[in-house]
């Protein structure tokens, strides 16, 4: 049964830090992403999201938001939780980044 909680990294060397669920399947944490747009120093930025009650096969959905602390932009993730035969727990996520822009002009491209 996957388990939110902890240090997780991904294949591009991205970190995030889950808290332990609230009662209500929310989380928070940490993110420190390896992959940027921008030639700011990446910092780490705080994230907030739920989790859904994992059901009898435990591979639970969740979704998390990211405020960047170096850009002007958001990220929303979401995803599941897999365990492999071996018992090693895989987060699968999709994830927007919005970005702001100077006017209602320019929202097209301010998603990707």
């Amino acid at each position: 049964q996957c388990n939110l909680q902890g240090l997780w990294r991904n294949e591009l060397g991205s970190n995030m830090t889950l808290s332990a669920l609230g009662t209500a399947g929310t989380f928070s944490g940490s993110y420190h992403t390896a992959v940027t747009a921008t030639n700011k120093q990446i910092l780490v930025s705080p994230l907030q999201g739920a989790q859904q009650h994992p059901g009898d096969k435990g591979h639970p959905t969740f979704g998390f938001t990211v405020q960047w602390q170096f850009a002007d932009s958001t990220t929303a993730f979401v995803g599941q939780c897999f365990v492999d035969r071996r018992g090693k727990e895989m987060l699968e996520t999709v994830w927007l980044l919005r970005e702001e822009v100077p006017s209602h002009r320019d929202a097209w491209k301010a998603t990707r």
